[in-house]
């Protein structure tokens, strides 16, 4: 992804990440919780899930781009932001 793509993505989607966060942190139930590893990213997340059926989520990290693949957490997040 070019720099100048990255940099409107996340403008576009600043706003909307944002609210997605604060549902999923507002869902989230105490038994959920995870312990960060010593090496988690420090910086701004971005998520994207381009074909939800796909269970493939790519990751903004500063100027890295992560490539996950991971069906329940894409449906969790799908379902925090009100996916069908």
């Amino acid at each position: 992804m070019s720099e100048t793509s990255r940099r409107k993505f996340l403008a576009a989607t600043g706003a909307g990440m944002a609210g997605v966060a604060v549902v999923g942190v507002a869902g989230g139930t105490a038994d959920a919780a995870t312990t960060r590893h010593k090496n988690a990213a420090t910086e701004p997340v971005v998520a994207y899930v381009p074909e939800p059926r796909a269970g493939v989520l790519h990751l903004m990290v500063g100027e890295h781009e992560a490539i996950v693949e991971d069906h329940d957490l894409v449906a969790r997040i799908l379902n925090a932001a009100g996916g069908q």
